[in-house]
């Protein structure tokens, strides 16, 4: 299986679906026939830093997709690309909203 994430016009991912991957290529290849711009993402995160979701930003510049910024104050870390700040009540958990 592969995953891919649709991006829009401002590389913001609107679904993530799964793709045959029996052949090279081919979960790419039907991606494409759909339209539309795709993007590979991994489940485990071994590309692009993290797993596409509704909602994130695919950054292009830094390979990866980030989440949504909790606050004006947050950094965005590039190696990890997670958003990082002091207010402890801002933590967001991989994975939940």
């Amino acid at each position: 299986m592969s995953h891919w994430a649709e991006i829009d016009e401002n590389n913001i991912v609107l679904r993530v679906l799964v793709g045959n991957n029996s052949e090279p290529d081919e979960g790419e290849a039907f991606m494409n026939s759909l339209g539309g711009t795709w993007v590979k993402t991994s489940y485990n995160g071994n590309i692009r830093k993290n797993y596409a979701g509704i909602g994130m930003e695919y950054r292009a510049d830094i390979d990866a997709f980030i989440y949504p910024k909790c606050h004006d104050s947050a950094v965005l870390d590039e190696e990890t690309a997670i958003w990082t700040c002091e207010d402890p009540t801002h933590t967001i958990i991989i994975g939940e909203e």
